[in-house]
């Protein structure tokens, strides 16, 4: 039997649904990780998506700075989390010596400690919360079985917006893919009412112009339609 909802754990799905925007949704779920996390200044929210880094949200002052820095030395608690998949806790960026410079980076930025969980691991669109603190070891009494809740459930939220966005992806690619078809059709009974041809002639022709012209069926078909505009009717003389 699957057991009742953690009631300190909000409801991402249904935040998700209530929102307007991917990002209005990440942002506030950025605040609401702020608010469960004492000690916590500031959270940015990472995704990657082919290949390309950026941070989507981000609440408090301190977040959207550190998480920059990480990506222009493509190094840090951030992507490390979200490249393994793993927790990464840092308890003191004074002392800490991984990632080459970022640590000295983060403690002279004021920031001292922090945590990144990962979400949406080994999919397409991987990322990570990362929340900053400013004081050392800000996170070594969080409840973090609240923030791991936090982050499957966004993982389940952004891979429904990913879905969403994929179909509307394809929606846009099908209507160009039929816009231009019909461009070509058109452009094609063009040709056929004027020589009298074929509908493959017709479109052969067209085909042989493009290449000659070194473009494309698409752009012939335009300039076609442009300057004759829509073919005459069959049962009209020609």
């Amino acid at each position: 039997m699957t057991g009742s909802p953690d009631p300190a754990v909000p409801d991402l799905t249904a935040l998700l649904l209530t929102t307007r925007t991917l990002e209005a949704f990440l942002t506030a779920l950025a605040d609401t990780v702020v608010d469960l996390a004492p000690g916590c200044d500031g959270c940015g929210i990472t995704l990657e998506r082919e290949g390309l880094l950026l941070t989507v949200a981000s609440s408090g002052t301190s977040a959207r700075q550190l998480d920059e820095e990480q990506y222009g030395q493509n190094d840090g608690p951030c992507l490390q989390a979200l490249r393994t998949g793993q927790e990464i806790f840092v308890q003191d960026t004074r002392t800490d010596r991984r990632w080459g410079e970022y640590p000295a980076y983060a403690a002279a930025a004021g920031t001292r400690s922090s945590l990144s969980l990962p979400i949406a691991a080994r999919t397409h669109t991987p990322g990570a919360i990362n929340l900053y603190a400013s004081a050392p070891d800000a996170f070594a009494d969080a409840d973090l079985s609240v923030l791991r809740a936090i982050a499957a459930e966004a993982t389940g939220a952004i891979a429904m917006a990913q879905r969403l966005a994929d179909v509307s992806a394809f929606n846009d690619e099908l209507q160009t893919v039929l816009a231009t078809r019909t461009l070509i059709d058109r452009a094609t009974g063009i040709t056929m009412a004027r020589n009298g041809c074929t509908y493959d002639e017709a479109l052969a022709s067209l085909k042989d112009v493009a290449r000659q012209h070194d473009t494309t069926l698409r752009e012939v078909s335009a300039a076609l339609v442009r300057h004759y505009g829509e073919p005459p009717n069959s049962s009209e003389p020609q």
